[in-house]
């Protein structure tokens, strides 16, 4: 009997201590303290608990003098650095997946005296992000400081927070205003380009695509004149890829003439329209689009289109608003794009035509060219024998004189 009270005892006794020992984790896990991650992790978490776009007012990437200012205007952000043009909501949507994607995994320090050293302060951090709400309170704040010595780590912290994490990655982010926008203006296929016309102060001119080939032609070329070939194709496709090095409004540039204009028409009636200006060392661009089709499209629903009418329509109609959305996004902007693409927008009619006689006569100077071959000579006729010469007949001697003795 006793040694069964005994067992009970023992078991009861085992029972508490597992309970006991239950209790003392709670109560080390409560008495931490809510946080807004719950507790501390034990493995991988992310630095950003949720962050909502639709909450962002602004954005400031950077510090000091460097910061980067993304600011909300109605459905988009705009970068106020560079006088409020659209920000690429591409670009947008990367930093915020960075920032999300910041993984760490451990606490590294909980005193706000070792920051400086880990160079995780807002003045020697290498990226400082802010999120911030409509009102301008702070939404969210991201300092990355540097790297571990074994480079096996980042530290990285809340700006609403002193504790430091250790993320095994840390994301690059874009420093500069421009990184923020699209930089692109037009981008369009060499086979759908119909013609290119060019005026400058020399006139206008016009080049089109060589028929089944891949050079280009010019109208109304002189009989004794031949385009530079290299030169014409690159005015010709200027437009495949044009992008602009900086942008601004005509109150931060003035004084601009536009005196020279490129027209790219596309096989769809699309017109692309722009007028230069040059101003020191720096070229500058103003661009709008129209369609010029005045064939209106008319959709009636009592009648049957075949698809590939239905088709021809929906290409129209897309033309239509293509260039009504180009216009709208460059409209009240100046751009200002690299002098070498400027050369090619800009370039006379005379720049781009050489001699004929002038080109064959550089073939011939030409010491890789082989030597033109001379025609043989015709052989030299030999002299002809002339026949012998019959000798002259003996002369008869003179008749003695009458009445004068022989000697």
């Amino acid at each position: 009997m006793l040694l069964g009270v005994t067992w009970m005892t023992n078991q009861r006794l085992g029972i508490l201590a597992v309970v006991a020992a239950v209790m003392v984790v709670w109560a080390t896990i409560q008495s931490r303290g809510p946080t807004k991650r719950g507790v501390e992790p034990s493995g991988p978490a992310y630095l950003v608990q949720g962050l909502e776009s639709t909450a962002i007012g602004s954005i400031v990437v950077g510090q000091g003098k460097d910061e980067i200012k993304i600011e909300r205007q109605g459905d988009q952000f705009v970068v106020a650095n560079k006088q409020n043009y659209p920000a690429d909501a591409k670009q947008i949507s990367d930093l915020i997946s960075k920032c999300l994607d910041i993984k760490t995994s451990e606490v590294y320090t909980t005193n706000p005296k070792n920051h400086e050293e880990l160079e995780v302060t807002e003045a020697k951090a290498k990226n400082v992000i802010k999120f911030f709400k409509q009102d301008g309170s702070l939404l969210a704040g991201i300092i990355i400081g540097r790297s571990q010595e074994n480079g096996q780590g980042t530290y990285v912290r809340l700006t609403s927070d002193d504790k430091v994490f250790l993320a095994k990655e840390s994301p690059w982010f874009r420093d500069r205003p421009l990184d923020y926008v699209n930089q692109d203006i037009a981008t369009v296929k060499r086979e759908d380009v119909n013609m290119v016309t060019v005026t400058t102060g020399e006139g206008s001119y016009t080049l089109r695509p060589q028929k089944g080939g891949d050079g280009v032609v010019m109208a109304d070329l002189p009989a004794d004149k031949k385009l530079k070939d290299s030169d014409a194709k690159s005015v010709f496709n200027a437009l495949t890829s044009l992008r602009f090095d900086d942008v601004n409004t005509p109150a931060n540039v003035k004084g601009l003439a536009f005196d020279c204009g490129y027209v790219c028409r596309l096989n769809n009636s699309t017109e692309y329209r722009l007028q230069l200006a040059k101003k020191g060392a720096k070229a500058y661009l103003i661009c709008e689009a129209a369609y010029t089709d005045p064939t209106k499209v008319t959709i009636n629903p009592n009648a049957k289109d075949s698809p590939e009418e239905l088709k021809k329509k929906e290409a129209t109609l897309l033309a239509q608003d293509n260039a009504q959305k180009f216009t709208l996004r460059h409209k009240g902007w100046i751009y200002e794009i690299p002098d070498w693409k400027a050369k090619f927008l800009t370039m006379d009619r005379s720049a781009l035509l050489e001699d004929v006689k002038k080109e064959a006569e550089k073939k011939a100077s030409d010491p890789n060219q082989p030597a033109p071959t001379q025609p043989a000579k015709p052989p030299q006729a030999q002299p002809q024998a002339q026949p012998p010469q019959p000798a002259p007949a003996a002369q008869p001697a003179p008749a003695p004189e009458p009445n004068k003795p022989t000697q």
